[in-house]
C-alpha cells in the first residue's frame, strides 16, 4: 500500500496523514493543518475538521474511530457525497499507517467533548478515552512514530522533505492554512529547513511555480495560469505554465495527491497547449510550426497542474500516476479557450513563444537528421567492401576511387592519397571477364559485387 520499506515509502506515511486532513480542507470543514516533527521523531498532523467519528460502528459493534483505524477500506470516503474529490480515496491510508507504527495516538474533539485513543502496530493499546469537555477545538490529532522493525533500526524523517511536503499542500489549495513545526535539534545546516513557518497561498500555482523557477530566464513575462471551478468540486482544476531555458518539468496533482510519473490530467495538458499553439499559428499564418510537435511545446515548459475528479483511477496503491481517462477531456475542455485567449490577448508574448518553440523544433529535426546520417554511415562502414581504405567525406560528388591490383599496391596508394577524398580498393589477381561471364557469375562474383558497392 506504501510502495515499499525504503524512505520514500516512509515519507508516504506523512503523506497519507495529510491528505485526510487536506480532504477536510477542501470540503470546506477544515481551515488549518498544523505538522509537528519532534526530537524523539513523532510525527504529528493536527486538523480543525470535523473529526473521525467516534460512535459506535454498526458492523463491528465497537467505536468507528478504532474501526478506521485498525481495518482497511473502512474509511467514509466511499460515498461520493461525503467527499466529491477526496485524495485520501481508498480508505486504507491511515489504517496502514496505523500498522506501521509501532506507536500511534489519535485524538479527536467532537461535539464539545476530548477523546483519546492509542495503538501500537494496528492493535488498539487502550479502548477509547473520553478525557472530558473541551471548548474552542474541534478535528482530529494524530501522533505516530514509524516502526524500526519495518522501515529499519535509525529509520527517522527526513525535516527537509517533510517541510517540502508540507508547503506543497498549502499551494494546492488557497483556501487552507499550514503551519509547519520541527525541533531544531533534527534540521542539519545544509538543509536551510525553518524550524518555524506558516503556508497560506491564495495565488495558488502560479505562486508555487513562480517560487520554483526563481530568478531562471522566461521566454514570456507573464505565467500562464488559471482555475475551472464546478459545483461539487468534481473537474474542477488549477494550471500555470511558463517557458523557460531549462529543462521542462510538469508536476501535477489529483486530489492534492501528487502524480510523479505523469498520467491522463498531463497527456491532456501536453495536447491542449500543443494544439493552442499550432491553432495560433495558423491564426497568423506561421508555416513554420508545421513542424511543431508536443515535444518541441514541452521541452521548456515549466508547468503545474492540479485536478479534482470523483473517483479517481491509479496505477498502483501509492497513486503516482493518474489513469482516469475522462481526465484528458477535463484538462483539455478548460484551458483550450483560456489559452486561445491568453495568446490572442498578448500577441508580443505569444509571438516570442511561438518563435522559441519553433527554434526548438529546428533544432530536433536537426539532431535527427544528423543522427540519421551518422547511422548511415556507421553502417556503410560496417559493410565497407572487401579491403576498401574508405575516404571520410559522404559525398559522392569530389571523390575518386583507385582500384590496384594486390595489397603491395594497395599499400603505396593508401600512403600517397587524399584521405579526405581518395579510397583505395585493392582487388586479388585477375578479374572476372564480364564481357563473356553470365548474370549468375557476375551476381556470384566477390569482387565484381566490392567494386560494386565501393
Amino acid at each position: 500500500y506504501i510502495g515499499g520499506t525504503d524512505d520514500k515509502a516512509m515519507h508516504h506515511l506523512f503523506a497519507e496523514v495529510i491528505d485526510n486532513s487536506m480532504d477536510e480542507a477542501v470540503a470546506g470543514h477544515a481551515t488549518f493543518i498544523d505538522v509537528e516533527l519532534s526530537a524523539d521523531g513523532y510525527l504529528a498532523v493536527t486538523d480543525n475538521g470535523r473529526g473521525i467519528p467516534i460512535d459506535p460502528h454498526p458492523k463491528f459493534k465497537k467505536p468507528a474511530l478504532e474501526v478506521i483505524m485498525t481495518t482497511l477500506h473502512s474509511g467514509g470516503k466511499f460515498d461520493s457525497k461525503v467527499y466529491e474529490t477526496s485524495g485520501g480515496l481508498h480508505g486504507v491510508g491511515v489504517s496502514v499507517v496505523n500498522a506501521l507504527s509501532d506507536h500511534l495516538e489519535v485524538e479527536v474533539a467532537r461535539g464539545r467533548q476530548l477523546y483519546r485513543q492509542k495503538f501500537s502496530r494496528g492493535v488498539p493499546v487502550t479502548g477509547l478515552e473520553q478525557l472530558g469537555e473541551i471548548h474552542n477545538r474541534r478535528g482530529t490529532k494524530i501522533r505516530f512514530h514509524p516502526d524500526e522493525q519495518i522501515f529499519g533500526k535509525g529509520a527517522a524523517f527526513e525535516p527537509a522533505r517533510l517541510y517540502r511536503m508540507t508547503r506543497s499542500k498549502a499551494y494546492l489549495f488557497g483556501g487552507v492554512e499550514i503551519r509547519w513545526t520541527c525541533d531544531p535539534s533534527l534540521i542539519k545546516e545544509k538543509d536551510q529547513t525553518p524550524a518555524k513557518a506558516e503556508f497560506h497561498f491564495p495565488g495558488g500555482l502560479k505562486d508555487y511555480l513562480k517560487a520554483s523557477l526563481g530568478d531562471d530566464f522566461q521566454v514570456t513575462r507573464e505565467i500562464f495560469a488559471g482555475k475551472s471551478e464546478k459545483q461539487g468540486g468534481h473537474g474542477s482544476l488549477e494550471w500555470a505554465v511558463t517557458w523557460f531555458g531549462g529543462d521542462g518539468f510538469i508536476n501535477s496533482y489529483c486530489n492534492t495527491i501528487p502524480t510523479g510519473e505523469g498520467g491522463t490530467h498531463e497527456a491532456g495538458f501536453r495536447n491542449v497547449l500543443t494544439r493552442g499553439l499550432r491553432a495560433y499559428a495558423d491564426l497568423v499564418g506561421n508555416k513554420r510550426a508545421s513542424i511543431v510537435t508536443s515535444e518541441d511545446v514541452m521541452i521548456s515548459a515549466a508547468g503545474m497542474l492540479s485536478v479534482f475528479i470523483r473517483e479517481p483511477e491509479f496505477v498502483g496503491q501509492t497513486k503516482d500516476r493518474l489513469a482516469t481517462i475522462e481526465a484528458i477531456r477535463i484538462v483539455e475542455t478548460a484551458i483550450r479557450d483560456p489559452f486561445d485567449h491568453w495568446l490572442a490577448d498578448n500577441p508580443q508574448e505569444a509571438s516570442k513563444l511561438l518563435e522559441w518553440v519553433i527554434a526548438r523544433a529546428d533544432e530536433r529535426v536537426r539532431r535527427r537528421q544528423e543522427k540519421e546520417v551518422s547511422r548511415k554511415s556507421a553502417v556503410r562502414k560496417l559493410r565497407l567492401p572487401g579491403k576498401l581504405a574508405d575516404c571520410t567525406q559522404n559525398a559522392a560528388a569530389g571523390a575518386e576511387l583507385f582500384i590496384v591490383e594486390g595489397d603491395s599496391a594497395g599499400g603505396s596508394a593508401k600512403q600517397a592519397r587524399d584521405r579526405a577524398s581518395q579510397a583505395v580498393l585493392p582487388l586479388r589477381g585477375k578479374i572476372l571477364n564480364v564481357a563473356s561471364a553470365g548474370n549468375d557469375k557476375l551476381a556470384g562474383n566477390q569482387q565484381i559485387s566490392d567494386l560494386i558497392q565501393a
